[in-house]
């Protein structure tokens, strides 16, 4: 059992796992624990510097939640993990302080059980993930993309829509009791069913406030066409920008799965105002593994908010095996989701992920007065050049544009 920082139990260091499980690395849940199971205490030090780097010059420090919360993960067997991010004292504003929370789960049953039978199976297995977090005071809270069902978007098989459920369906009003009963803003990602406009259907964040109320919604920018992520097969681009909504412990964003790729994305997150943008995800290790620590934690730097990454985890086979028209053989998963959930804050610093293959929660204390700290220092928003990028554009979306290009002209001699 692992504590509340993430750390192992006594007597436990160093222990990879008995069965290694798939996802692992060696039987160590992240690199995090491989390197402190297997480095000395100071190598481990200055190797967590390196990766994780200073939360104002200093190492982020651990939170020890209430034994509820921590009994509640050794008996649902999920990782939980808490850190806390500061920021210097300023002579005119007090501390703003919010508590952050980002939950990754597995599929509770096989994709071959009943459509009903896996909903609320999903729901029963993050209810007491959801109920830690209650315990543990946190003041916002985001679910991964879709988390009410498999990430079927791999098939192409149109049985799958029938998880789409309208905005204040069933999964909205399962979180809108538990958010009014924690005090707690809760950003739900489904698949939606838009009654309203023929029955549409969108990759949706649902943001419900801490009474319970549905603040608004923000529809995912950008679809993936890569791999076995054929997603435009059941939704297209959303339509409804970048908002940033304003809750009662701050100003946060959505930016989902894959318009992580997309700096302009969390650009213009950033340009409203966003103080936190949480990116629910569902992506597997061979196509992005490498990118997914560095995409999070460089928009957090570019644009000065912090980031919250959820990625699922498990392997979900599905009934069926599919190709996705790139010469692989055909197959009945989408591949390994490799977890990783973790914070990244404005200064560059980010706590350690949680696992690779368990459930879990990650928390995170974090002063938003931070935000605007690194605005002065860095002074990004002043320096930026944004009439110049906006004329490019401008000239980009042109039939006739033509590229900004100086060629040498010797190169013609020569040939």
């Amino acid at each position: 059992m692992a504590s509340s920082n993430g750390t192992p139990a006594p007597g436990e260091e160093g222990k990879p796992s008995p069965a290694v499980a798939e996802g692992s690395i060696g039987g160590y849940e992240s690199l995090h624990r491989l390197l402190e199971a297997n480095l000395s205490p100071e190598l481990f030090k200055e190797a967590s510097r390196l990766l994780l780097g200073l939360n104002c010059t200093r190492p982020l420090e651990a939170i020890s939640l209430p034994e509820g919360a921590t009994t509640l993960a050794e008996t649902h067997n999920f990782d939980v993990q808490a850190f806390s991010f500061g920021a210097d004292k300023e002579f005119l504003r007090q501390p703003r302080v919010v508590r952050v929370g980002l939950i990754q789960n597995s599929i509770a049953v096989p994709t071959t059980c009943h459509f009903a039978d896996q909903k609320k199976a999903i729901m029963e297995k993050i209810k007491p993930i959801i109920d830690a977090a209650g315990a543990s005071a946190v003041n916002i809270l985001c679910l991964q993309e879709a988390w009410t069902m498999p990430f079927a978007f791999c098939t192409r098989e149109k049985r799958w829509c029938e998880f789409a459920e309208p905005v204040d369906g069933e999964s909205t009003q399962f979180l809108q009791e538990l958010a009014q009963k924690y005090n707690m803003v809760i950003v739900s990602p489904i698949l939606e069913r838009d009654v309203n406009h023929g029955e549409t259907l969108w990759n949706t964040a649902v943001v419900i406030g801490n009474n319970g109320n549905i603040i608004g919604i923000h529809r995912k920018n950008h679809i993936p066409r890569v791999g076995d992520f054929n997603e435009s097969t059941y939704y297209m681009e959303g339509n409804t920008g970048h908002p940033v909504f304003e809750t009662a412990y701050g100003k946060i964003a959505v930016n989902i799965c894959y318009g992580r790729h997309h700096p302009l994305n969390w650009l213009a997150f950033g340009l409203n105002g966003a103080e936190i943008v949480f990116n629910p995800s569902a992506t597997v290790g061979e196509l992005s593994e490498p990118m997914w620590s560095i995409e999070a934690r460089n928009a957090a730097i570019a644009n000065s908010y912090f980031v919250g990454s959820i990625n699922r985890v498990g392997t979900e086979v599905f009934p069926n095996p599919f190709t996705s028209g790139d010469g692989k053989p055909q197959h009945a998963d989408f591949g390994h989701f490799y977890g990783s959930s973790h914070f990244s804050a404005p200064d560059a610093s980010c706590t350690p992920s949680l696992s690779r293959y368990r459930d879990g929660l990650m928390i995170s204390d974090m002063d938003l007065n931070l935000c605007r700290q690194i605005k002065d220092k860095w002074a990004f928003r002043m320096t930026a050049r944004y009439d110049m990028y906006a004329s490019l554009l401008s000239e980009y979306l042109k039939p006739d544009f033509k590229p900004q290009v100086i060629a040498d002209p010797l190169i013609k001699k020569r040939s």
